[in-house]
């Protein structure tokens, strides 16, 4: 059977999702001094090693493939996390050269960055992003959050995202 080459394969592990936000939960339980000698990446790669694979490649099988992973095998991902946790403690005298970001992982960063400026969220991450601006947009309907243009530090009461329809 010959594949169409222009035909993308589109697949996603539900597993990483969920180790990303399991080693999220876990860093946090961490000290500060601990926590900079973790790297979150290498925590995650070392678990999901670890762990089974959960692939889905429609909207109902990731759905599907998260439920099985937080109803059956919840914690086994927070045991793998607690474990890479203690397996890969960085040593200061170590020496190890990391990937280097895509183009794409560096879009995300700024995108990421971007957003937390304009909701004023310093905290936000990918793992919590739906939740703060699901909470963000309540506030806003509610009257209880200004904004302003991003070029534009001067807050105005009441900002009407509708007078800025011509930017669109």
């Amino acid at each position: 059977m010959m594949r169409n080459p222009n035909s993308a394969r589109v697949f996603k592990n539900a597993m990483e999702e969920l180790v990303l936000e399991e080693v999220e939960r876990q860093t946090q339980r961490l000290s500060p001094a601990i926590r900079e000698y973790v790297s979150p990446a290498e925590v995650a790669a070392y678990a999901l090693n670890r762990l089974p694979p959960m692939y889905a490649t429609s909207q109902k099988g990731w759905r599907s493939q998260r439920l099985k992973v937080k109803n059956e095998i919840a914690n086994q991902v927070a045991t793998a996390v607690r474990q890479a946790l203690v397996a890969v403690q960085r040593d200061p005298l170590r020496v190890s050269s990391p990937l280097p970001m895509t183009l794409e992982g560096m879009q995300q960063e700024v995108a990421l960055s971007e957003l937390r400026s304009l909701l004023q969220q310093e905290d936000l991450t990918w793992n919590n992003v739906v939740d703060v601006i699901e909470q963000t947009l309540i506030k806003t309907a509610r009257g209880q959050v200004t904004w302003h243009r991003r070029n534009n530090p001067v807050p105005r009461q009441g900002y009407d995202w509708q007078d800025d329809r011509h930017l669109l």
